[in-house]
């Protein structure tokens, strides 16, 4: 008899769904054992947070822990109850001491102090096509590209990092540039006047997704000169996530990603 409280049946992605769904048709499981795996459908109840369990289904990836303002207990909570529903687990601005708590917990988490993110694999996601290149201007914007290249990978995307490449040194990009090239998303980090972007803008044919990070002296408005620097961009094809959102770039080049491999698919 096929268990319905396995990670089998919990496990929230589509291919898994239809399974369960004709597992149901054939008589091979009851309704009431498939009622019982769908009944956190839609969200699961923790009183202090509802877990969606059926983002995967509709994104390709799970629901993500964003870490700040929550008690380390919430979030190891939290943890377990997506890994229990055979969830991959994401959780972004999570610090040391939080990070500590949550590992104690769950043991098989693994923390990324630079990028402020914890990833805990309960199963590999489907990989997608080619690569998603992420680059940043300086050193110092690095824990906001290491969020969105942790954040990236853990959709199952393959990341390139191309770091301290900034305009104030410019032949470091060109060097670089192939690799650029060649990817299917350009992720781009960079703080003071945020002048990258637009220079990869202008050498690359594939979507640029900006991320102006909050790195620069006082004029530099905490990362808001070089968000209205890559919104005035005029290289094509680049667009421009909120200040210091990682996240926010990697889920957008995820959701590019996922549109080659479902034509690949369907080829």
């Amino acid at each position: 008899m096929l268990r319905p409280n396995s990670v089998e049946w919990t496990s929230m992605d589509n291919a898994q769904l239809h399974t369960l769904l004709e597992a149901v048709a054939g008589g091979r499981i009851s309704v009431e054992e498939a009622e019982c795996s769908l009944k956190t459908l839609p969200f699961e109840d923790l009183g202090f947070a509802k877990v969606d369990h059926h983002r995967a289904l509709r994104k390709g990836y799970p629901e993500t822990i964003f870490c700040a303002g929550k008690t380390p207990e919430q979030v190891a909570a939290i943890v377990g109850s997506m890994a229990e529903h055979g969830s991959n687990v994401l959780g972004t601005r999570c610090d040391v001491a939080m990070a500590e708590v949550v590992c104690a917990a769950h043991p098989a988490v693994q923390y990324y102090e630079n990028a402020r993110c914890f990833t805990l694999t309960v199963a590999p996601p489907r990989p997608l096509p080619g690569y998603v290149a992420v680059v940043c201007a300086g050193t110092s914007d690095m824990p906001v590209a290491e969020e969105a290249a942790i954040t990236a990978e853990s959709m199952g995307n393959r990341i390139e990092r191309v770091y301290d490449i900034g305009v104030a040194g410019i032949h470091r990009l060109f060097q670089r540039r192939s690799i650029l090239e060649a990817a299917n998303v350009v992720i781009v980090c960079a703080g003071m006047e945020g002048a990258l972007p637009s220079v990869v803008g202008g050498l690359v044919g594939c979507p640029v997704i900006a991320v102006p990070t909050s790195i620069g002296y006082g004029a530099s408005f905490k990362g808001v000169a070089a968000l209205l620097g890559m919104l005035n961009t005029c290289a094509s094809g680049v667009t421009v996530v909120n200040i210091d959102n990682g996240f926010g770039a990697a889920a957008a080049a995820t959701a590019i990603n996922r549109l080659l491999l479902a034509q690949s698919d369907e080829a």
